[in-house]
């Protein structure tokens, strides 16, 4: 009985933690991964450390402290062995900025998180965060198709699996590919989350890093994505003028 008992609570919390996985934010996701690889790796490399495992212990240390973003070899000439666990090559706090008319998102390079604030309308000055999904979801019968196409992309990131539901696709369905107007130079820095003026070389990496946080597995949006690879194209014009 008590085999019974104990095997009825694994599937139970085995179901909810598949269910928990579901609707996380991937991004979200990845990091609590990552943090939890990290705290694992350092506390056996503690472990077979004090064993006196140090041929294991040292590079497992390494492991975990790049996994947690700790690169204490980064300032002593080794700096690209940090860059392996992605410790090296943070943005210094940049942001991408998007407008239409309805709405003003920004993504922040280093996490990756997409916040929303309404700039027009009976909402305008508040939050996206402030709302849920089914009063966002309200919301795009009043959007253009530019700020829907937004919309969609913030809701991909905070409600993974809105779309599978019947109210989501029906929003979906109302919504249009955004108009391509011409990009300005001024558009293009902010999407890219650079002071105008930047080199070729920081205009490749802005929008090398963008796409990496863009990508489905981080809960990334095509538009955004078509969005920032525009943005590389018009500075690279402009250079090349």
């Amino acid at each position: 009985m008590p085999t019974l008992i104990a095997g009825a609570v694994a599937v139970v919390t085995l179901y909810l933690l598949l269910q928990m996985f579901r609707s996380a934010n991937p991004a979200v996701l990845a990091r609590a991964i990552k943090v939890g690889g990290g705290v694992v790796a350092l506390a056996v490399a503690a472990f077979t450390g004090l064993r006196g495992e140090l041929a294991v212990a040292i590079p497992l240390g390494i492991f975990g402290a790049g996994l947690l973003g700790w690169t204490p070899l980064a300032n002593s000439g080794f700096g690209n062995i940090g860059g392996l666990f992605g410790g090296a090559t943070r943005s210094s706090g940049r942001t991408s900025r998007v407008r239409s008319q309805f709405l003003d998102m920004r993504l922040d390079h280093d996490s990756g998180q997409l916040a929303g604030e309404i700039v027009a309308g009976p909402y305008a000055g508040r939050s996206l965060d402030e709302f849920d999904l089914a009063a966002l979801l309200a919301m795009c019968p009043a959007f253009d198709a530019e700020s829907v196409a937004l919309l969609e992309s913030y809701l991909d990131r905070r409600f993974p699996a809105w779309r599978q539901n019947a109210q989501g696709d029906a929003a979906g369905r109302q919504s249009r590919a955004a108009p391509s107007g011409k990009m300005t130079a001024e558009e293009a820095y902010q999407i890219l989350g650079l002071r105008p003026g930047a080199g070729r070389d920081e205009i490749g990496r802005a929008h090398k890093t963008l796409m990496k946080k863009l990508h489905p597995d981080q809960g990334g949006s095509t538009y955004l994505a078509a969005r920032v690879n525009e943005a590389k194209d018009t500075l690279l014009r402009t250079h090349n003028g």
